[in-house]
């Protein structure tokens, strides 16, 4: 008899996870959307981060990754730094990334801000790549696939797809996972699934169309429990250990671990000597070009697509 009910078990517990999916991405999106209502020239980045942050922690939610606040030329990975006194300018081009967290199930979801409104076709260019992505996606189709939709898209208003970033699965605590979808027909005859869970995150430039390291690191991972010398790195361990085991984590998040900014900095690079923990470098447009980016969280669908993270 207990075998008999397994199969009746396995789609409960399915529909369980599809229900929290949809309610993770659900608030990821509104957390998004919240913290760009305050992007505007003169506020602090760091206030627009705990924001945001904040919001999921309001309403019950984890945070699946620190919010991403990348400008102009930055493409991902830069989240404020303890302390950090930067102001948003008039000009500027804001990538917000964020994704709220809950029994492991996370969400992923971006948008473009362009503070100086000037920069219209750059935003429709990621813009249309993504809904031009989304409507291609169904069971059975190949990543390039979905990447030549996006690079058309893109290329038809003078600009470039950047080729070293895209999509990517997502699985339980592992935001970049099973599948890489790039922003260009790069050849990979891979099949996406039914029941997948993709991101979808065209990036448009007008530079050359592709990032490298930046020399900036802010958002970190749990590796493994390594031996380090200091007590003090021993400490900010143990809490990334006991609070952060599986997602990323702002270096700001840590700074009751600490006497002081330049003990919690020093503990970090003590840790990431050690390979106790991995960084996550800045990544920038190697031609300083401009870039907007959008981001949907999708469930693949035999026919089509569910979008997790997006306009309801």
């Amino acid at each position: 008899m207990a075998e008999a009910n397994e199969p009746a078990k396995e789609a409960a517990a399915g529909a369980d996870k599809a229900a929290v999916a949809a309610e993770v991405g659900r608030v990821s999106y509104e957390a998004l959307k919240s913290a760009s209502a305050m992007v505007k020239p003169g506020v602090r980045l760091i206030d627009v981060a705990e924001h945001a942050e904040g919001f999921l922690k309001q309403k019950g939610f984890g945070i699946a990754f620190p919010l991403n606040i990348s400008v102009n030329e930055q493409a991902a990975h830069y989240t404020p730094s303890l302390g950090d006194e930067k102001l948003f300018g008039d000009k500027d081009v804001v990538k917000l990334d964020f994704g709220a967290e809950k029994d492991g199930i996370l969400g992923d979801c971006a948008l473009t801000i362009d503070l100086s409104g000037n920069n219209g076709k750059l935003l429709e260019a990621a813009q249309a790549a993504l809904s031009d992505a989304i409507a291609t996606v169904r069971a059975g189709v190949k990543v390039r696939d979905i990447g030549a939709a996006i690079a058309k898209a893109i290329e038809k208003r003078g600009l470039k797809p950047i080729r070293n970033l895209g999509g990517h699965g997502v699985g339980e605590h592992e935001l970049h996972s099973s599948v890489f979808v790039p922003n260009y027909d790069n050849g990979d005859d891979t099949e996406i699934t039914d029941g997948m869970t993709i991101a979808i995150e065209p990036f448009a430039t007008d530079g050359r169309g592709m990032v490298s390291d930046g020399d900036f690191y802010e958002i970190y991972d749990y590796i493994g429990e390594f031996s380090v010398r200091s007590p003090a790195a021993r400490k900010v361990l143990s809490e990334i250990e006991a609070k952060y085991p599986h997602d990323p984590f702002a270096v700001r998040w840590l700074a009751g671990s600490a006497q002081s900014k330049f003990g919690l900095y020093a503990a970090v690079r003590e840790l990431l000597a050690a390979d106790a923990i991995r960084a996550y470098p800045v990544l920038v447009e190697l031609g300083n070009g401009l870039v907007s980016q959008f981001e949907s969280e999708l469930l693949v669908e035999k026919d089509g697509c569910r979008v997790l993270t997006g306009p309801a």
